[in-house]
């Protein structure tokens, strides 16, 4: 591809890649890491490690990149610099609060690696000049992201089950009267475990739980507050036990917590009840700072700041997405607050526990937070631009290129509409569909499937359907599917046909070319086992058009979906039955589905060993055989000794629609046991 012409004001490769080596060797260089999460912090700085040679690679090369690298990394950059901010606030935050927020925290690992794996998606492997080892790295990291699992410690559960235990004994009253009753040495052991032995790692611990308590106040956690001060109090008395013998600076101390606990309640009791409008719908406490976000529902500012920048992009009341993040006070409702607060004779400073100078610190993170928000509006503008920019470059070599850059430039497109729904709107936005729809009938077989394999990425957005439909891409797809460069690209066209037929008026538009069934039927019995799949899903679809019925029954479907539910390779058995439960509707297709000597053993033994999905579509063959082929098929169903066991099985145990239907079969083969018990005459 000419990178020359790659607009100027395009993301720096160079900068990019100096970014990037330099923030993953801080992740990978990070020293005393905190006894918790040890499994997902050595996991993700390993996975780092590896992708850093990418980075490397990439910078000796010194070669123009393509525009989806770039978008790549980017992305990439993004999930790095959270890898480390989340390592770091881990390292620097409470190791008991973090020890009770485990899943949590692991479901932050777990959501950057397959972050990491989507950026991946979109890196264009072939057009890189890479090591044949650093290529084999990014793939096996690739592969190892996609199927990742959320990985919780046993161990880590276990430890906070044990503390959980420890601090419902130190809330019990009696045993605080009884101090013998706490195990002091297990309590020492569990805080051991990570990483508390010292007097001073009680204290910097307690000063760390003291912090997050602050932090967290008002943002809706009355019990994640209150779980902080016990942790606290636990922490306090233990240490007191631990460290010191004498029994009157405990007490003192105990008092001094249970104080402050007293303080703090009879605090909020003395409050009058507070009208709904004004309580944050977050944190449920009367709204100091209330903020509107882009839904339209209004929220205090400390709680809706902290829900964003733990990474949610939804309205927290609606669900509705936030097409931005800012916050915009709501001046109106804040004065009615003041008023509300006046007529109550009640200071606002009365619904904080802070002091002037905490207050002054509380209002420089609000600000912090806010600043943070709009640096997350501006990265996701930034990485939409950067994708609107990539898309338009790359239409418009498309337009002109030569050969070898339509190839690329129309590989690179297939790559970045393979992920995200907001990509697939901005390519199709740029104008790519009636060129890719004109390179369809290339002769050069890249060129072929990277175009039909673009199409079928852009069709996944609903509104993409009908633009692919109105851009005349049916017979060029049709013509693919028929008589494609590749396999590859004849599966992607069966896969398109697919996709766009689930529009019905692409249904009877498809359906009603005279190739296009008979090209699939071809399809599925040339295919791989991914291919067989698309084109028996493609025949589906246009077979819920009754008009298609007769046209899949007549290209020679019927024996050929038959034979499939037996290939254990082809793999495909709840697939067939889903068409031939299609076609048992049309008279061409039950006379071709009644004809078959094979097809009731076979669905008997479906009965018993298939899929739920399976089952229900082997009983409504098994019923419209019975309803529709007389006596003959009833006969052949009672005769099989297995018949009946597994449709009474499926009647008490299958699932809503296969038990009804299984009852409905039941009643008549009984009908048919007494029309022969008791012949008529």
């Amino acid at each position: 591809m000419d990178h020359a012409q790659i607009p100027s004001n395009m993301i720096s490769s160079g900068s990019l890649l100096e970014s990037l080596i330099h923030i993953s060797n801080e992740v990978s260089s990070m020293d005393k890491l905190p006894c918790l999460q040890m499994r997902n912090i050595s996991i993700m700085v390993r996975r780092i490690k590896l992708v850093s040679s990418l980075f490397e690679d990439l910078q000796e090369a010194n070669c123009p990149l393509p525009p989806s690298s770039i978008l790549c990394l980017s992305e990439l950059f993004y999930v790095i610099r959270r890898v480390k901010i989340l390592i770091q606030d881990f390292k620097d935050g409470s190791s008991l609060w973090g020890l009770i927020q485990t899943e949590f925290v692991s479901n932050q690992f777990y959501v950057l690696v397959k972050e990491m794996g989507r950026a991946l998606d979109i890196l264009p492997l072939s057009l890189l000049n890479l090591s044949a080892d650093t290529r084999e790295q990014v793939e096996l990291l690739h592969k190892q992201a996609k199927r990742v699992d959320l990985l919780i410690d046993p161990k880590e559960l276990q430890i906070r089950e044990e503390l959980l235990q420890i601090m419902a004994c130190n809330n019990d009253k009696k045993n605080r009267k009884n101090k013998g009753s706490i195990d002091f040495v297990k309590v020492k052991e569990v805080l051991s475990s990570i990483g508390l032995r010292s007097s001073l790692d009680y204290d910097e611990e307690i000063l760390k739980l003291k912090f997050e308590a602050e932090k967290q106040a008002g943002t809706g956690g009355l019990i994640v507050v209150s779980n902080l001060n016990n942790l606290v109090s636990l922490l306090t008395f233990t240490k007191s036990m631990i460290f010191s013998d004498e029994d009157e600076e405990l007490e003192h101390q105990s008092a001094s917590v249970n104080r402050n606990q007293d303080v703090s309640s009879s605090s909020q009791s003395i409050l009058p009840n507070i009208p709904d409008e004004f309580r944050c719908p977050i944190s449920l406490d009367l709204m100091k700072d209330p903020v509107i976000v882009a839904s339209g529902h209004t929220y205090d500012r400390n709680s809706i700041a902290q829900w964003i920048n733990a990474g949610h992009h939804t309205c927290p009341k609606s669900g509705q997405r936030l097409i931005h993040m800012a916050l915009i006070p709501n001046y109106a409702l804040k004065s009615l607050v003041h008023q509300w607060c006046q007529d109550n004779n009640i200071p606002m400073a009365d619904f904080s526990p802070s002091s002037s100078s905490e207050l002054e610190r509380s209002n420089s993170k609000n600000k912090l937070q806010e600043e943070k928000a709009i640096d997350h509006i501006s990265a996701i503008k930034a990485a939409t631009d950067a994708v609107k920019m990539t898309a338009e470059f790359l239409v418009g070599k498309l337009a002109m290129g030569s050969l070898e850059i339509q190839r690329q430039a129309a590989y690179e497109l297939r790559l970045l509409a393979k992920t995200g729904m907001d990509n697939r709107r901005i390519i199709a936005e740029a104008g790519a569909i009636p060129f890719l729809v004109t390179l369809l009938g290339s002769t050069d077989a890249r060129i072929q499937e990277n175009a039909v394999t673009a199409l079928l990425n852009l069709s996944i957005y609903e509104n993409n359907k009908r633009l692919v439909m109105a851009a005349g891409a049916t017979d060029s797809i049709i013509n693919v599917l028929e008589s494609g460069k590749t396999m590859e690209s004849r599966e992607n066209a069966a896969a398109a046909i697919f996709s766009l037929s689930m529009i019905n008026d692409s249904k009877v538009t498809i359906g009603g070319r005279p190739r296009a069934i008979p090209a699939l039927v071809r399809l599925l019995r040339e295919g791989t086992t991914a291919g067989k799949r698309d084109a028996a899903s493609a025949l589906f679809n246009l077979a819920v058009h009754n008009a298609n019925k007769a046209n899949v029954v007549v290209s020679g479907a019927v024996p050929l979906l038959i034979e499939l539910l037996v290939d254990d390779k082809a793999g495909i058995t709840d697939d067939a039955l889903a068409v031939l439960s299609l076609l048992l509707s049309c008279s061409e297709g039950l006379e071709e589905i009644r004809n078959s000597r094979v097809l009731v053993p076979l669905l008997i033994d479906l009965l018993r060993f298939g899929s739920a999905k399976g089952k229900e579509n082997s009983i409504t063959l098994l019923l419209g055989l019975c309803k529709n082929g007389g006596e003959e098929v009833a006969r052949r169903l009672l005769m099989n000794p297995r018949s009946v066991p597994s449709l009474q099985s499926l009647s008490v145990d299958g699932s809503l629609k296969a038990r009804r239907k299984a009852d409905a079969l039941l009643r008549l083969l009984n009908r048919c046991c007494s029309q022969a018990q008791n012949p008529v005459g």
